[in-house]
């Protein structure tokens, strides 16, 4: 194979260039101030000192107070929906659920991010750090190619987010991990 052809998977995405290892996504599918992509429990993301150069995406229950966030943050992002999906998809979401508005919020704020003049980071919270906060960060790692650290965490995302956010970008892949790749880094010697 010659240095210019395509990959089996190129031809399977349709990408080319440099990819993130183990994920298929390009590296830079947008050109991108956005260096690193977190997801985290509402209990982290309160504990945490503010930094100018990590935007924060907090999500939280209708109802809810909001998460008493550090306001020295880049920038915040409050959306509030429940972790859950319609019984019926063809039906429209019932109140409280994510939906095509809250899937613009996030894409206008994750494009304002990547035009920002400064590298920045992007923090997404939710309640226990597992569902919705994990297909939130798996967009923003698709859209702007950024690694989304503790990727193999995110097996449980909120497949019905990640079809929201797919509704807007089509040309974007988002792949939810296996549970079992938990298993594996589990699996893995740590180094002393």
């Amino acid at each position: 194979m010659s240095d210019d052809a395509p990959t089996p998977l190129e031809c399977h995405t349709g990408h080319r260039g440099p990819r993130f290892p183990n994920t298929g996504f390009p590296a830079h599918r947008h050109k991108t101030a956005i260096t690193r992509v977190y997801f985290a429990s509402r209990q982290l993301a309160e504990s945490l000192d503010g930094r100018p150069d990590i935007a924060i995406v907090s999500i939280t229950d209708p109802g809810t107070p909001d998460a008493r966030i550090s306001e020295d943050f880049h920038s915040i992002l409050r959306l509030q929906f429940f972790d859950a999906v319609p019984a019926d998809e063809y039906l429209p979401a019932p109140h409280g659920l994510f939906d095509r508005i809250m899937a613009r919020e996030v894409s206008s704020f994750v494009q304002a991010l990547g035009a920002s003049e400064q590298p920045v980071g992007v923090l997404v919270h939710c309640e226990y750090g597992i569902s919705r906060s994990a297909a939130v960060a798996l967009f923003v790692e698709a859209w702007s190619g950024a690694p989304l650290e503790a990727r193999e965490f995110a097996c449980e995302a909120n497949e019905w987010v990640i079809d929201r956010l797919l509704d807007l970008h089509p040309d974007l892949e988002i792949e939810t991990p296996p549970k079992t790749a938990i298993h594996d880094r589990r699996a893995k010697p740590r180094l002393s």
